[in-house]
């Protein structure tokens, strides 16, 4: 699932700060982008595990631009991190799904172009996304 991150551009004294406004207490930083990206992926897991272990929903992600609306994130820069929230989901269970073969092979042709997990991750992250904007 993509969660927007507000990015706080840091200087040569400053570090650089991101914050996941959908995941609360979601904020790290680093010295460099890559250190603070990283740092951002972490802390979303952690939050997330807290989240669950108090019983909550995971929060599903909003647009950026209701964001930047926020006077909170005036002038940050933006951009999406990429999360795995199934560890958060619950038990899997399995189904049985009909689709046309056409489907299935550009399924499988993105699950493997894009290096995703498997055709179920693909299609439970589909779901996911389409729940999302309803």
């Amino acid at each position: 699932m993509q969660y927007p991150i507000a990015i706080e551009w840091g200087d040569e004294h400053t570090a650089i700060g991101i914050q996941i406004p959908d995941i609360p207490g979601a904020v790290t930083a680093g010295d460099t982008f890559e250190e603070a990206y990283n740092a951002a992926l972490e802390i979303a897991h952690i939050m997330l595990e807290e989240i669950v272990s108090a019983g909550q929903p995971v929060p599903t992600p909003s647009s950026s631009f209701d964001h930047r609306k926020n006077p909170e994130f005036a002038d940050m820069g933006w951009g999406m991190l990429e999360i795995d929230i199934s560890p958060y989901l619950g038990k899997t269970e399995k189904v049985n799904v009909t689709l046309p073969g056409f489907v299935i092979q550009r399924i499988d042709r993105y699950v493997r172009d894009h290096r995703i997990k498997s055709r179920s991750s693909f299609l439970a992250d589909a779901a996911l996304e389409k729940l999302v904007r309803t």
